[in-house]
């Protein structure tokens, strides 16, 4: 008998996170459920402080709800040990953040090869893949050069290189837009569209950007720490 294989990378069930106590309480997210499947580029939308940096570091273990359950290519994420997550992370899940947080005194490629590092990849295949992700992103000439010497549309080719790099199964991105010009902003949105296809990889992505939520696959609006259904 063989079992069922799941469609969604992601399943999200009633997932709760309060921080603080008693009157200084906050309440982040109030029952959270949503999924997203395989292969998708999903927008995460929501005025600040609706709970979306909250729930990506959720999904991507970086944080523990206090209540519901997440999984992740169908492995619990909430009953993982702090090691199995950080496996999960090293693995299977590679973050995107608006302030890029690339490393100033390595060069892309050796931004880019950091993951394969410490996943232990070989020189030569590392080298091959460090090629390979900065020609998808456009920068195969900008490999030697350091952060401080691109602009802030290429720090961010560089950090999608890099995140992609290991071959993720799932893209967590954290407003990837938020620090860019509207042109630069749109020449990186419509990178993710490429790579997630070409990568095969699933992406959750928060943004308020109406120019990468027109081209997401699917939407979900999160208010005052739930989903809007309507």
């Amino acid at each position: 008998m063989t079992s069922a294989v799941t469609t969604d990378m992601v399943t999200v069930e009633e997932v709760t996170r309060t921080f603080g106590s008693g009157r200084t309480a906050s309440q982040a997210l109030r029952g959270v459920s949503f999924t997203v499947p395989a292969g998708q580029l999903v927008a995460l939308r929501g005025r600040s402080g609706s709970g979306k940096t909250t729930l990506l570091n959720i999904v991507g273990g970086l944080d523990r709800p206090d209540g519901g359950r997440v999984r992740v290519a169908d492995r619990d994420v909430t009953a993982m040990s702090e090691h199995q997550r950080m496996e999960l992370r090293r693995n299977s899940v590679a973050f995107i953040f608006q302030s890029f947080g690339l490393i100033p005194i390595l060069s892309a490629a050796e931004n880019v090869g950091v993951p394969l590092r410490i996943a232990g990849m070989a020189p030569r295949e590392r080298e091959e893949r460090v090629r390979l992700m900065l020609d998808i992103v456009g920068l195969g000439e900008h490999a030697r050069q350091r952060p401080g010497e691109l602009s802030g549309g290429q720090q961010q080719r560089v950090a999608i290189a890099r995140a992609l790099a290991a071959r993720p199964q799932l893209l967590l991105a954290d407003e990837p837009t938020g620090q860019l010009d509207s042109e630069t902003a749109k020449q990186i949105m419509r990178l993710l569209r490429t790579v997630v296809q070409s990568e095969n990889v699933t992406a959750l992505v928060a943004t308020h950007d109406p120019n990468l939520i027109s081209i997401a696959d699917d939407v979900l609006e999160l208010e005052d720490g739930k989903i809007n259904t309507d």
